[in-house]
């Protein structure tokens, strides 16, 4: 198989949860909506189940890109000064990763995308804080799916955002205002370090946002655009363009391992 027909691979860091109290271990949880976008957009998606954060350094040129997903569990509070709340589901192992994973990512130029959890992991590995109850904040709005809702109506557009004038989030939805879905209880409380606010709920949460002077592309946002986003032209429009930042880093992968290969290519006839 050539290098221009492989598909670009997209790191997927998983959850661990324990599903069966009879099974210590545990589980590697991923859900289905994010490797199924993932394919549609012609990519293959990968799990390192038992990665850590001493593996980035040779898992991380293997891929060509990096989609942090949504996921029941929040980071956990004191790695950005907080306390943990009593009803906070955790998980260290997928905090302990994606720490460093959004950092390493960012440095090595390979496309980041965060989603919901994933917004969430790349304010906190840059340095911000969160709101860890949204719904008990002042003035702030329940930015909760109903729980007792089917999931078509829990991932059903719940609000308006406004977007930056300008920014690649306006021009994907072609205009400065989009409806989109809500299902969180966390948010951002202080932006990270080289962080841009580019897209803010009606109570003012920021929503969206751009790594600034990042290499490659580096987004995050707080909703959820896997759900159904072939019928939501702004969901799908953001996802393509990850998509093709992830083929860019492919093509120059191939590129550079292309010009390895060369010198053996030119050898003469009959020099072994």
């Amino acid at each position: 198989m050539s290098g221009s027909s492989r598909k670009p691979l997209v790191w997927l860091p998983a959850c661990h949860r324990n599903l069966d109290l009879d099974d210590p271990g545990g589980y590697t949880v991923l859900a289905d909506r994010y490797a199924a976008a993932v394919t549609e957009l012609g990519l293959q998606p990968v799990l390192f189940p038992m990665a850590g954060a001493e593996d980035i350094a040779c898992l991380l040129p293997l891929v060509d890109g990096v989609l942090l997903t949504g996921s029941p569990s929040n980071v956990e509070a004191s790695r950005f000064g907080g306390t943990a709340l009593p009803t906070d589901l955790l998980d260290p192992r997928r905090d302990q990763l994606t720490m460093h994973l959004v950092r390493a990512a960012l440095v090595g130029g390979v496309p980041l995308f965060g989603v919901c959890r994933g917004l969430q992991e790349i304010n906190v590995a840059l340095g911000g804080t969160l709101h860890q109850a949204l719904h008990h904040e002042p003035g702030m709005m329940d930015h909760r799916e109903p729980e007792s809702a089917d999931l078509a109506v829990q991932f059903a557009e719940q609000h308006e955002v406004l977007l930056e004038p300008g920014s690649a989030f306006a021009q994907w939805a072609g205009s400065t205002r989009a409806m989109v879905n809500s299902l969180h209880g966390q948010g951002i409380k202080r932006l990270g370090e080289g962080l841009a606010a580019e897209a803010r709920a009606p109570d003012g949460l920021v929503e969206g946002v751009r790594v600034m002077g990042a290499p490659a592309f580096a987004y995050g946002v707080q909703w959820h655009p896997e759900w159904r986003h072939r019928e939501h032209p702004f969901y799908d429009r953001m996802l393509e363009a990850f998509a093709s930042a992830c083929r860019e880093h492919r093509a120059a992968r191939d590129s550079s391992a292309g010009s390895l290969r060369e010198p053996a290519l030119r050898r003469e006839p009959g020099v072994p």
